[in-house]
């Protein structure tokens, strides 16, 4: 008997469809050693020694899988083909004491089919100890900075508090976009367009584009006066079709997904996070139905080619193919990955349907769909660009129409179509009216998932296994929440974290500084780059600066006096914040402890006890619900968030609920529409 040991029982029900009954298929159910989490678990001076143990959860799994491993003939680990796949794999020949009395296959595979298995089988190698010291070092360079960062935070800050290594770099992200909007200062600026008809009856419109044959910049026409003018000067002016431009436009087909563009468009498309994008991704992977989901490469093999060939002309025909192969962006991406894609074009979404929840039907549809436009033409679009002249002003308009869809028969996208007249130069147009439009500059956005993936991955921030934990992480963190559009801003305490790092170490949030670790972490995947050497450049200045810094840095909890009096002890009341968010505290600290929630406050007396005020809560299940501040004293509480008045006929509270607004009173039947 053969022991095959995968890290899923789903990858492992996958795996036993290919393999006969010699073997015995098993799963580690993910990492089963780490560092401790009770102690630092690194031992600096010898070399930066890891101390590993065996995690809670994997504890009665390693019993299990050490007695099939005592009985079998030979050991195949099987896990993901990346650096926290061969880690896994490394702490199992460890653990299980694979090598010297019991031999080990260590073998690799981007998509769960019987041919990738078979080919797999036929090249074992061992365990690459590059990938998994690749690892180590991004393990301990992360344990470094949060073990000895957040005692800092801790002390200076708010207790409970913790610093992450790349997390840090997308929290100053969300911060400086959120600066940048609180000091946005708008600018007026006015367009013009002309709404014209031709001898045929047929209207459309033109924008004002130049003056005197130099472009209008956007600020151009400043205000409602200089609109006014204009309008005024082209009052009774002729207007002339002085240039009409007609050209193909063509428009390429999309990449074929890898991690990041995967995250950014399911983001985009749909609202998912990207953990939840992963875990989808992950699920199908484990099924055998897409490779392998944790990847930077563009590449596809050539049976993928084939594949994808074979389908488009057999279903769509010769007109819509045509082969392409894509150049991975990124300088580290592993050129022997491929991009994320179906194991086998065949199996078409219709086809799955009866298999896949529907979740996974969306996710694999996308990526079945995106593969196959990958290798199609590209759409043609028939363009026109009609140049309009009235004294001594140019107007333009557009016009587009699709002509050969190409790759969008299998992967629509929302195209506008603007169909113009058939206008000819030296036409007279009849203006039908001047349309002047008030518009201000925008504040840039706010970051969505796919922004901030996006923006990471433009800087060479994380890699494709760590950009959904960094989400994942600054937001249960309590650093960052998302607005009612599911963009991220920062709390009270995310600001205050962010603004100590940079200050006090410049170099943890260094943009530049935390792509250059990754490409050093690369590098020693590699075998260019020695990772305790990296891990020494690293701590020695981190820690003289860390010793310095505990004696500079005064506490930096407190963000703001206040004109308020304790109403325990009349003390002055000061603005605080932990890692919770921001709250009142007594300035006569420790000797009054009299607290207030101004997070969640909501400024609304408890109708019950008349002396508390309702706080916004959640539930352990991640409910809302608002109570009093004097719990357990006061039990009054609502399931639905009061909006402060009164209910006109009971005098109890009203809440909102759906789009109304109704009485908390279940025996009152008030209710009226929520005001937009």
């Amino acid at each position: 008997m053969q022991l095959v040991i995968v890290e899923s029982p789903t990858k492992a029900k996958t795996i036993s469809q290919f393999l006969g009954k010699d073997y015995k298929i098993m799963a580690s159910f993910g990492h089963v050693r780490d560092l401790p989490e009770d102690k630092f678990g690194v031992d600096i001076e010898n070399g930066f020694q890891p101390t590993y143990v065996i995690l809670p959860k994997a504890k009665e799994r390693i019993k299990e899988l050490k007695k099939a491993a005592e009985k079998a003939k030979l050991v195949i680990l099987s896990c993901d083909p990346d650096r926290e796949g061969e880690a896994i794999a490394w702490h199992l020949v460890i653990l299980l004491k694979l090598g010297k009395k019991k031999p080990y296959w260590r073998i690799v595979f981007h998509e769960i089919t019987e041919k990738a298995i078979k080919e797999a089988m036929k090249n074992p190698r061992k365990i690459d100890m590059n990938l998994v010291n690749a690892q180590q070092a991004r393990r301990i360079l992360d344990r470094i900075v949060g073990y000895k960062l957040s005692p800092l935070l801790w002390k200076k800050i708010a207790k409970g508090l913790s610093a992450g290594r790349v997390q840090s770099v997308a929290l100053r992200f969300i911060v400086e976009r959120e600066r940048e909007i609180q000091n946005f200062k708008p600018q007026e600026y006015w367009t013009i367009e002309a709404l014209l008809k031709t001898k045929e009856k047929k209207e459309f419109k033109a924008l004002l584009t130049k003056k005197d044959g130099k472009q209008i910049p956007q600020l151009g026409i400043k205000n409602e006066k200089e609109a006014k003018e204009i309008v005024q000067e082209l009052r009774g002016e002729k207007f002339i079709v002085e240039k009409v431009e007609k050209k193909e436009r063509k428009k390429n087909p999309p990449e074929p997904f890898m991690t990041s563009t995967l995250q950014q468009t399911f983001s985009t498309k749909f609202g998912w996070s990207a953990e939840k994008t992963m875990e989808i991704a992950q699920q199908l992977y484990e099924m055998g139905y897409i490779t392998y989901m944790r990847t930077d490469s563009l590449n596809l093999s050539d049976l993928a080619l084939e594949m994808a060939k074979k389908y488009i002309l057999k279903n769509l025909g010769e007109k819509y193919y045509q082969m392409r192969k894509y150049k991975t962006k990124s300088k580290v991406a592993q050129e022997a990955h491929e991009a994320i894609r179906p194991t086998d074009v065949e199996k078409t979404p219709e086809i799955l349907k009866e298999r896949l929840n529907a979740q996974q039907l969306k996710l694999y549809d996308l990526v079945w769909r995106r593969f196959l436009a990958s290798q199609m033409k590209e759409a043609i679009f028939d363009q026109t660009k009609v140049e309009i002249s009235a004294k001594n002003y140019t107007f333009l308009a557009k016009g587009e129409i699709l002509k050969f869809e190409g790759f969008l028969k299998i992967y629509p996208l929302e195209i506008e179509e603007t169909q113009l007249p058939d206008l000819k130069e030296k036409e007279i147009l009849e203006l039908i009216k001047l349309i002047p439009t008030q518009h201000f500059t925008q504040p840039p956005p706010r970051y969505t998932e796919a922004s901030l993936i996006k923006e990471l991955e433009k800087h060479g921030i994380g890699r494709p296994s760590t950009y959904a934990p960094i989400l994942a992480t600054i937001q249960e963190r309590n650093y960052v929440k998302k607005d009612e559009k599911k963009r991220f801003y920062p709390t009270a305490v995310g600001f205050a974290v962010n603004d100590l790092l940079v200050k006090h170490f410049p170099e943890i949030v260094n943009v530049s500084f935390t792509a250059k670790m990754e490409d050093e972490l690369d590098q020693i995947a590699n075998g260019k780059k020695d990772w305790v050497e990296t891990l020494k450049d690293f701590y020695q200045p981190f820690e003289e600066n860390l010793k310095r810094k505990y004696k500079e840095i005064k506490g930096a909890g407190i963000l703001e006096k206040t004109e308020k009096k304790c109403p325990k002890c009349k003390a002055p009341l000061l603005v605080r914040v932990s890692k919770y968010g921001r709250f009142l505290a007594c300035s006569n600290y420790p000797k009054c402890k009299f607290t207030q929630d101004l997070e969640n406050s909501t400024g609304i007396l408890c109708p019950k006890c008349q002396e508390g005020e309702i706080l916004k809560k959640k539930s352990k299940k991640g409910k809302l619900f608002w109570s009093c501040s004097n719990y357990p004293k006061c039990d009054f509480v609502l399931w639905a968030e009061p909006t402060g008045e009164k209910c006109p006929k009971c005098n109890s509270l009203l809440v909102k609920m759906g789009n109304k607004v109704k009485c908390s009173n279940e025996k009152c039947n008030f209710d009226r529409e929520l005001k937009s």
